[in-house]
């Protein structure tokens, strides 16, 4: 079988034949997925490195355009602060002077004081996962859920608090109004042991559909 599992039993995605084989599961179980497969061919890996940055960039992301995003972070990356030590020797003006808000160097300094131990991150289960982050101040469960699903490849975690993800049930589904939070976490449910690789698909599909719409 491929891919691996951590040592609480959780499966990993690590390649594109851990995508394949979540989708052709997902297709036996859920008819409506096939529509969207025919229109956005085969999906993303989407797997990122894990670790303080990851989390740091997020923070720096947040309601924020990502060429404003991207902007900070260089900035960030120039003065060499992307390191929980170099957040917390920097002063406030030295963040600020990256374009970081106050809020965010509250979240930037919070994220470092947390001292997390992202190596043990990678074995606990997924909602120990998104329990231990969402304690720090700044990191939400969306953030946490993406955390989970991308840079430590879980397979079966959703982000059902994401605007695209509900948008894209709704056209699939042909569905009345957006579902909430609530009730696309209940639905998703019916796609576990694969729900990450239902995610892919059902961003994949909403690239599309708002492309068919001249929406950019």
């Amino acid at each position: 079988m491929p891919g691996k599992h951590t040592s609480q039993g959780e499966r990993v995605i690590v390649s594109n034949a851990c995508i394949t084989e979540g989708l052709n599961w997902l297709l036996e179980h859920e008819p409506k997925f096939s529509l969207a497969v025919d229109l956005t061919g085969p999906l993303p890996l989407r797997l990122r490195q894990d670790g303080f940055a990851r989390l740091l960039g997020a923070i720096v992301s947040q309601q924020l355009s990502v060429a404003s995003a991207d902007a900070i972070w260089n900035r960030l990356e120039d003065a060499k602060m992307i390191l929980p030590s170099s957040i917390k020797a920097a002063g406030d003006e030295d963040l600020r002077s990256c374009g970081l808000s106050r809020q965010k160097i509250r979240y930037a300094r919070a994220l470092a004081e947390a001292n997390v131990d992202f190596s043990s991150l990678r074995e606990m289960k997924t909602r120990n996962v998104i329990q231990a982050l969402t304690k720090i101040s700044g990191i939400g469960v969306w953030t946490a859920e993406i955390y989970a699903m991308f840079s430590l490849g879980r397979a079966d975690v959703f982000a059902p608090g994401d605007l695209a993800l509900k948008e894209s049930v709704k056209f699939l589904f042909e569905l009345e109004k957006r579902p909430s939070e609530k009730e696309l976490r209940m639905k998703s449910e019916k796609w576990s042991p694969w729900r990450a690789v239902a995610a892919r698909l059902l961003w994949a599909y909403y690239s599309h559909i708002k492309s068919r719409e001249g929406i950019r």
